[in-house]
This record gives C-alpha cells, sequence and structure tokens, in this order.
C-alpha cells in the first residue's frame, strides 16, 4: 500500500506499568480504513499497546505515528484531538445521567463528528431509551452508548476493548454489522477481541501477541493457513 494510507505506524513500542515492563517493542501498522484485530490469551499486551496509543500507560517509549504525526511525547487529550477514540473494557457509562445526556458529554475535538440524529440511526436502541439513566441500560446498550460517544467526537480510528465480551449472540451480531457500517463509512478500527469467531469475519488483517511482542501478522486472506498456528497460540 502506498505510504499515505498508513494511519498509524507503532515502531518498537515499549510500555510499563511502574516497574511492571509489559511491552516489548511493538511493531504494526494500520492502514485508513482498515479493521485490524488483536489476537492473544489474556496478559499478552494487546490491551496495553491500545492503551500505549492514547497514552494511557505509566511509561512509554519508542515511536507511535498517527496520520504521520510522532505522538510518543503528547498528553492524552492532545493525542485524541488527532481522531483517536478509546473504547475500554468497562465502558465508563456514567450511571446518573440519561442515555442522551452520555452521549452529548464529551466533547467534538476533532472535524466530521458524527451528528446525534446519524448516531440514533445506528443503534435505534439508544434513540428508544435515550432517556433512560445509564444504569437501566442493557450490556449491548451500554457498549453502543460507548462506541456512539466516541463517534460524536470526530475520531476517525476506534480503539475497541473487548467489545462483544459477555453479550448475548444476538447482541453480537448487532455489533458485527456496527463494525461494518462503520467500516464502510471510511472509520479506521483496532479491536482486542477474545470471541475469534465474532473477530475472525470482520477483520482485514490479525496480529498475534505473546509476552508484550507480535508474533505473527496476517492478512484476512490467509486466515485459513494460519489456523494451526492460531489454535497453538490461542486454543482457538
Amino acid at each position: 500500500m502506498a505510504e499515505s494510507t498508513e494511519f498509524l505506524r507503532i515502531s518498537n513500542l515499549h510500555a510499563w506499568y511502574g516497574e511492571s515492563h509489559i511491552l516489548h517493542g511493538v511493531d504494526l501498522t494500520v492502514h485508513k480504513g482498515e479493521v485490524v484485530t488483536l489476537l492473544g490469551r489474556n496478559g499478552a499486551g494487546r490491551t496495553t499497546t491500545v492503551k500505549s496509543i492514547v497514552g494511557l500507560v505509566g511509561k512509554r517509549t519508542g515511536s507511535i505515528t498517527i496520520n504521520g504525526r510522532e505522538s510518543i511525547d503528547m498528553a492524552p487529550h492532545n493525542i485524541a484531538k488527532l481522531g483517536i477514540g478509546y473504547c475500554p473494557e468497562e465502558r465508563g457509562i456514567f450511571a446518573s445521567l440519561s442515555c442522551e445526556e452520555n452521549l452529548l458529554l464529551p466533547p467534538v475535538i476533532a472535524e466530521g463528528g458524527m451528528p446525534i440524529d446519524e448516531i440514533y440511526e445506528m443503534f435505534p436502541n439508544l434513540l428508544e431509551r435515550k432517556n433512560s439513566p445509564g444504569t437501566r441500560l442493557s450490556g449491548g446498550e451500554q457498549q453502543m452508548l460507548a462506541v456512539g460517544r466516541i463517534l460524536r467526537t470526530g475520531a476517525k480510528l476506534l480503539l475497541l476493548d473487548e467489545i462483544s465480551e459477555g453479550l448475548a449472540p444476538v447482541i453480537v451480531q448487532a455489533l458485527a454489522r456496527m463494525i461494518l457500517s462503520l467500516k464502510a463509512k471510511g472509520f479506521t478500527i483496532i479491536m482486542v477481541e477474545q470471541n475469534f469467531r465474532f473477530a475472525a469475519p470482520l477483520a482485514d488483517r490479525f496480529y498475534v501477541m505473546e509476552h508484550g511482542r507480535i508474533i505473527e501478522g496476517f492478512a484476512a486472506s490467509e486466515l485459513q493457513a494460519k489456523m494451526p498456528m492460531l489454535h497453538e497460540y490461542l486454543g482457538v
């Protein structure tokens, strides 16, 4: 691919939480409009990788280039302004606020934030529940709200951490449709996903992590050939 299609390039990334050295020289590239999935067992370093992109680790060294700009020394709020949206595993819904208040809470920080009516079009459940308190939303609705919230900010690279975890199959299918819809709109997505069956049909490329390193990267077209290796590392 041409250099100009790169959205994100990570080179020799090391990351620490306190004294714990978690990432050991991660290298990966994500192109505009791609869905890339990080695979690996718990503790492999996948969540730390996405947190490092947005600067939410104790210390990081190496290079993280976002749309051509080096961000390794930037504060998290400035990284967000480069069009990065992080959807953490715990979702972070404010229980005392209504669904719509949660949606309107984050500032629009980059150009092209998705209007609220377009978010409701994508997530009809949220329109139905717009006056419901955050605590009353189902797990699936909370997940849709967490994604909708970062779409409003103008983020173009979405970091989605375990969005299918613990959700009913019908909700997981709705999230898969959401990802395909976002991809069709030109969003770039990095998924950390334990649910291989959910992630496999959606991703353009995969990176496999083990002990804080990328041990393999391959395209979706190579998935079948890589299944023995994935079985060995992931038990899938």
